[in-house]
């Protein structure tokens, strides 16, 4: 009866998570991923890791009270191992969550990756878009595509993206999250060539607010913002805090088409997952690490979310 409740509600939810480090505690060949493991400066062992991985699954169950998310776009995950667990063997095990992911360059292992519920979400096809670097820039995460139809027979496309961090400053590091941008961008209009109105979403972490110049220049191709207004409770006004403010450098885009879709966005910020900002007053996400103290805590980001109609 819930599945046959949950076709029939006509509202998809997507949710994005930025997970903050959400690495094994294995080594893993060719990858810059040391910082991680047992004999490490951090200690990340076998209990911090399952730990880590159950309070994700938590944070993502709590998200709506009338059922689970139909799609969750993730940033920050180490590989295929790293999901499987998230999924198969964590507190998300009887969710029924299948998931696609990428395995990019990135030095440090990190990818994307997109959770689906197949009773909302039956992926058609789906691959990397590989991002070749520009001067001075490092090996970067891959974007995943997937195509999939939705409930009302329609052909819904993904992409989740995380572009490179704003080290070294916002504008060295700029020409970086352009050239990603640049990548998307010719998807997006290979897709508008082949169709007349393409129900595209676009999530993940951009590392730049909502009137950066790279969120221009993914709009400037038939794409609107449809989370730059989302807040949360408790006094929340971003996904991510830093030195006491709050700010949205993650981001849910869409088509037109979506965009008229939307019933409402927000960011998902219950009191479990915030503590006590006790330099700057008010609350900031409860991460796993301050700086190298380590506690059982969730992600430095917090979760965005947007429900449509179909």
């Amino acid at each position: 009866m819930f599945f046959l409740t949950l076709l029939l509600s006509g509202f998809l939810t997507l949710v994005e998570l930025n997970c903050e480090n959400l690495f094994d505690y294995h080594d893993e060949a060719d990858k810059q991923d040391e910082e991680f493991l047992p004999d490490a400066v951090r200690h990340w062992n076998k209990k911090r890791y399952w730990r880590k991985l159950n309070n994700i699954a938590q944070e993502l169950l709590s998200v709506s009270t009338d059922g689970i998310p139909d799609l969750i776009a993730l940033c920050e995950i180490e590989n295929d191992s790293v999901m499987r667990d998230l999924t198969k063997r964590s507190l998300l095990r009887n969710a029924g969550y299948e998931y696609l992911a990428t395995s990019s360059p990135d030095l440090r292992g990190i990818d994307v990756a997109l959770l689906y519920s197949p009773f909302s979400f039956a992926p058609i096809q789906s691959y990397s878009l590989g991002v070749t670097p520009v001067k001075n820039m490092r090996p970067t995460r891959d974007i995943l595509y997937v195509s999939g139809q939705i409930p009302s027979g329609d052909t819904l496309h993904v992409f989740v993206v995380h572009m490179p961090s704003r080290f070294g400053g916002e504008r060295y590091s700029r020409p970086f999250r352009q050239a990603v941008a640049d990548r998307l961008c010719l998807s997006l209009d290979s897709l508008h060539a082949v169709t007349s109105e393409p129900k595209i979403l676009i999530a993940g972490d951009f590392n730049e607010e909502a009137d950066g110049l790279v969120i221009q220049q993914i709009s400037s191709h038939s794409i609107c913002h449809l989370t730059k207004d989302a807040k949360g409770a408790n006094g929340v006004l971003g996904t991510y805090r830093y030195k006491g403010e709050w700010g949205s450098i993650d981001h849910i885009l869409g088509s037109p088409y979506i965009y008229n879709k939307v019933e409402k966005t927000f960011i998902h910020a219950p009191l479990f997952l915030l503590e006590e900002d006790k330099q700057y007053g008010g609350f900031k996400p409860r991460r796993t690490y301050n700086g190298m103290r380590y506690q059982p805590g969730y992600s430095d980001h917090l979760p965005l979310v947007v429900r449509i109609s179909y």
